[in-house]
């Protein structure tokens, strides 16, 4: 009897994968098992229905108007029975402990989570923070990830993802660049400076500028190139190259005249702040306490300003 009720639990863990990833494949990565094991554990769920839970073609899968019911009544009674599991994390008043794994950009990483994790490490001494920094989304699974934090649109529908700020683009140079040059009025103009690229580490390719109306483009001879968007930063302070960065990582120095932006009426829409969570329904108690801290701390506007008007000082 225990093994049918296991079977029949991993079943429907099987066909609840199934409908957050809209494909056997992709449920299969996420599970970390293979396609076959997938397609039975569904057929075997279907003998067991007497229905069919999806419509199948050689190109892709729908679910039927029945898998959708099944699927709501699954989600319901599996939220249900996660909660039997974090019930003793909870814990009332008993301290938290145990291992968190992170994941953000370096820039934000170094310059924010370092310092607010610091703090919740004070007013917790037990939990273990894991942090990898990396500007890529980071494999969730291999690297026993909890907690993610990017610039830009998490596109993987089995995370939980909320926007929590907007981060503007900013053309800025220093004011000793600038004397020298003058400062761009146009595209034609900016490409005709000494500008920087910032490399994706993976690909080793250049990050794109972007600007309204999806123009972008990448420099085709740039004066600068590095991966560490940190060091774009220093040698743009030292005068050598225009670069286009987030607004927290320049504000600081526009705020002291060190920086100039310029190219301010051809700012591109913000890029969203998204924090999420990797796994849906029910939390431990200590993955929830960072992101509901880390939550509090990255909405602050104080320090991602939405209302900012770029191009005026």
């Amino acid at each position: 009897m225990e093994e049918i009720v296991l079977n029949r639990l991993e079943m429907v863990r099987v066909f609840l994968a199934v409908v957050d990833c809209s494909s056997f494949r992709e449920a299969a990565n996420h599970l970390g098992t293979s396609p076959q094991k997938v397609t039975r554990a569904v057929q075997e769920l279907e003998r067991l229905m007497g229905e069919s839970l999806f419509h199948r073609s050689t190109r892709q899968i729908r679910i039927t108007d029945f898998g959708l019911g099944l699927a709501e009544e699954a989600k319901a009674a599996m939220d249900t029975f996660d909660q039997l599991f974090v019930r003793a994390d909870r814990g009332g008043d008993s301290e938290v402990a145990g291992r968190v794994g992170l994941t953000a950009p370096h820039a934000i990483g170094k310059l924010y989570l370092a310092r607010f994790l610091a703090q919740l490490r004070q007013d917790h001494p037990k939990l273990s923070i894991d942090l990898s920094l990396d500007d890529e989304l980071t494999d969730s699974v291999v690297s026993r990830i909890d907690i993610g934090v990017r610039v830009g649109t998490v596109r993987d529908r089995r995370f939980i993802a909320r926007t929590v700020a907007s981060v503007p683009l900013v053309v800025v140079a220093s004011p000793t660049l600038i004397a020298r040059t003058g400062k761009p009025l146009s595209l034609v103009d900016l490409k005709a400076m000494p500008l920087s690229v910032l490399l994706d580490r993976k690909s080793g390719r250049g990050w794109p500028w972007i600007f309204p109306n999806d123009e972008s483009f990448v420099p085709g001879q740039p004066d600068f190139t590095c991966d560490d968007p940190e060091t774009e930063l220093e040698m743009v302070l030292q005068g050598v190259v225009f670069a286009q960065m987030p607004l927290y990582l320049a504000e600081p120095h526009l705020s002291q005249g060190r920086l100039i932006e310029v190219m301010g009426d051809h700012a591109p829409q913000p890029l969203d702040l998204v924090l999420y969570r990797t796994r849906p329904g029910a939390a431990p108690r200590r993955i929830r306490l960072v992101y509901d801290f880390l939550l509090d701390k990255l909405s602050d506007q104080r320090l991602f300003p939405s209302d900012r008007k770029l191009g005026k000082p």
